[in-house]
């Protein structure tokens, strides 16, 4: 397993403490006031439309993509459109067969069971779920050694609808077993500064356009992120007495917190000065950099480099890590033609 950051990076897509409450109260309940991915919305719509006219349970749904997203929010929203009660664990919380046995048995017809981070199931829970999810059935084994004998259990007809964010980590047996599967994308800007207002408005913190702008250009394109950063411009403003979020005040804020225009944080900038400063820009491979850094390599590949490729600033080559000029740019330090890069 990845080890995360020993703190809470503001700019990180994942679920953190503060956000469980902060989601509840800005997550959109309907399509309707869904913001953003517009095809998967589409595809969706008819979905749930043709199984309500046929009057039937939806087929299970997978979704995946990168963290913070809306993949939580999809599937709340899949629940109220069709009017199902919603059960949500995740895969690290089933410890045990008996554990999924217990949630399946206490589900009644019609009902949504979500499991948020399904590739974490543990592969005998997995195979307890095949039959659950294709017919509606629980395998159990009675007994042990020459006595034991299995007992099928019929289910309800359920939907299961799995989130992940490691499509690539579930096996081929469990992703056949969905119905339709659904890939969420990054935000476009103008899709994000929508979410952004509508937050600010539920809540009742008034936002410039501009400050909008700002807060959704340093987000990463991902809904959970400006959201967390615009209750820290909220705070921010309140301290300082404002009667709502001016450009400057809220540009002030985000500095202050050090995630730049393009929604880097301290973190990233120092990768990138380290290959820089300590190895000419690169090539150097990624355990080199994490000894630099005090830090291990598994959590530079997996939390820090994606978003960094993203921007175009570092690349993987056979050789190692390469810093590119985009990146010496932005931070600001003169690319060298050959030698040492010296500050501006």
């Amino acid at each position: 397993m990845v080890k995360k950051p020993e703190t809470e990076r503001l700019i990180e897509g994942e679920l953190q403490s503060e956000d469980k409450l902060l989601d509840k109260q800005l997550r959109p309940r309907t399509l309707k006031e869904y913001v953003g991915q517009q095809q998967v919305k589409g595809n969706l719509n008819i979905f749930l439309q043709a199984a309500r006219q046929r009057g039937e349970p939806i087929e299970h749904v997978l979704l995946y993509g990168p963290p913070g997203l809306g993949k939580t929010t999809l599937a709340h929203i899949i629940a109220n459109e069709v009017g199902a009660n919603i059960r949500v664990t995740s895969g690290p919380a089933i410890e045990r067969a008996g554990d999924l046995a217990a949630i399946l048995t206490n589900l009644e017809a019609g009902d949504i069971l979500f499991i948020d981070e399904i590739h974490r199931l543990n592969k005998v829970i997995e195979e307890v779920l095949y039959p659950a999810m294709e017919d509606f059935a629980l395998d159990l084994v009675i007994g042990k050694g020459p006595s034991a004998r299995t007992v099928r259990l019929d289910l309800p007809r359920f939907t299961l609808i799995g989130a992940t964010t490691r499509y690539h980590l579930l096996s081929g047996p469990l992703r056949n077993r969905f119905g339709v599967t659904y890939r969420l994308n990054f935000y476009e800007p103008k899709e994000m500064m929508e979410i952004i207002s509508r937050s600010s408005k539920l809540l009742g913190f008034p936002l410039e356009p501009a400050a909008a702008e700002v807060v959704a250009t340093r987000s990463r394109a991902t809904p959970r992120v400006a959201n967390r950063l615009l209750k820290r411009v909220r705070d921010f403003v309140q301290v300082k007495g404002a009667p709502q979020a001016t450009l400057a005040l809220a540009t002030q804020a985000l500095d202050q917190l050090q995630v730049d225009p393009l929604g880097l944080d301290d973190l990233d900038r120092q990768i990138l000065r380290v290959i820089i400063e300590k190895f000419k820009g690169g090539p150097v491979g990624v355990n080199s950099v994490a000894a630099a850094l005090q830090e291990e390599a598994a959590t530079i590949e997996e939390i820090y480099e994606p978003f960094l490729m993203q921007l175009g600033f570092l690349q993987r080559t056979p050789r190692g890590r390469v810093v590119t000029e985009a990146a010496y740019e932005h931070i600001g330090i003169v690319p060298p033609p050959a030698g040492q890069a010296k500050f501006v």
